[in-house]
């Protein structure tokens, strides 16, 4: 039926797409409306009437190809946002790791210039002075990570062993402490580690904040949601190209970029 055939064609002329699954869909289409068309005549209708009612049944040429227009750019529309959204949560975990990494880098050239300040401070003299408390307290409050600083008489903690000397603070009460609160968020997944500057005289203590936790929650969270999302757009995208089936889908899994490649190179060449 030229006519039937001719609505089709017109339905699908201006889509973009696959060439296959357009060709499926156009047989499929086709497929209906002369079934359409035979009942039609069954009844009692000409070819003709038979023809022209089949097509208004099916929304006529301008309604259908608007349709299917829709159709194939939401299809398009989905995958390429899921191809966006896995590069986006990729490039924003490693950009928060980043910035963290710089962060904790920062902080520990500072904790560590405080620490050689305190032990500094405390050289040649016998007790902490009130002058060195206030001093103290002074590096202590120009921070937002150090939490407390314990000094200790290091005669009092000094494990000798053949090449090396260990502290031991944990059943010792430091000869001097100073203490505040640092407040963070429970959500940042935040710790406080103890930095230690050892000397002949004093070992000094230092606990601050650290972000390592979160900096690792985020990067393994970021690489997981963008290796589902682009899991999603290759199988989706296999599948639109008439090729998937689950050996693609565990190469996609497995092998994410990698596996595409893989598919693009061999699996779209190999139905």
């Amino acid at each position: 039926m030229k006519q039937i055939d001719a609505f089709v064609d017109s339905v699908y002329q201006n889509i973009s797409g696959n060439k296959k699954e357009i060709k499926e869909l156009k047989t499929e289409m086709k497929g209906h409306l002369i079934e359409a068309v035979y009942e039609l005549q069954e009844e009692g209708k000409t070819k003709q009437e038979a023809i022209d009612i089949a097509i208004e049944r099916f929304g006529g040429e301008q309604e259908m190809r608007s349709m299917v227009g829709q159709l194939f750019q939401a299809q398009k529309t989905f995958g390429r946002w899921v191809l966006y959204c896995s590069v986006a949560f990729l490039l924003l975990s490693l950009s928060i790791f980043g910035f963290i990494w710089q962060y904790e880098e920062q902080h520990s050239h500072e904790l560590s210039a405080i620490s050689t300040q305190i032990s500094g401070g405390l050289k040649g003299i016998d007790e902490v002075s009130p002058e060195m408390k206030r001093e103290i307290a002074r590096l202590v409050e120009s921070t937002d990570f150090i939490s407390e600083v314990n000094i200790y008489n290091s005669d009092s903690i000094r494990r000798e062993g053949k090449d090396w000397v260990m502290y031991n603070t944990n059943l010792m009460d430091p000869d001097y402490q100073y203490k505040r609160i640092v407040w963070t968020p429970e959500w940042l997944a935040h710790d406080f580690f103890p930095y230690g500057n050892g000397g002949e005289q004093w070992y000094v203590e230092i606990k601050h904040r650290s972000f390592d936790s979160f900096q690792v929650y985020v990067l393994l969270g970021g690489i997981a949601i963008y290796w589902t999302l682009f899991t999603i757009w290759a199988v989706v995208n296999s599948y639109h190209h008439k090729r998937l089936n689950i050996g693609w889908i565990f190469v996609f899994a497995l092998f994410n970029v990698l596996g595409y490649l893989i598919y693009y190179i061999f699996g779209r060449r190999n139905p």
